[in-house]
């Protein structure tokens, strides 16, 4: 079943599909139905760059496996080694100021 039902027609001038396929390339979209409803129904398409998100995320992955290796070797030996702990608890330190800033900034949006 399709969702939508209802159609509106719209006439362009030369050149100003050109433009709405510009402005779409910009906020990233490819769907131009989608990005026309958007914008007559809200007025403006929100492109957020999160590339340091991404990043983060990706540190993150890294030390969560630095700590699963550790523990197992914890595990394994029954011992651990202090300079281990204190690397893993830097890094998770980092990863907050990170995640902070990240957050600070998408709070200005």
């Amino acid at each position: 079943m399709r969702e939508y039902t209802d159609y509106i027609r719209v006439k362009l001038k030369k050149g100003e599909r050109e433009q709405i396929q510009k402005r779409m390339e910009e906020a990233g979209i490819k769907n131009m139905s989608a990005y026309i409803r958007k914008m007559a129904i809200d007025g403006y398409v929100i492109k957020l760059d999160l590339s340091d998100v991404k990043e983060v995320s990706r540190l993150l992955r890294i030390n969560a496996n630095n700590m699963n290796q550790y523990a197992k070797r914890a595990n394994e030996n029954g011992s651990i080694y202090l300079e281990d702990i204190k690397v893993i608890k830097a890094q998770q330190e980092e990863l907050w100021e990170l995640m902070k800033k990240i957050l600070q900034r998408l709070s200005t949006i």
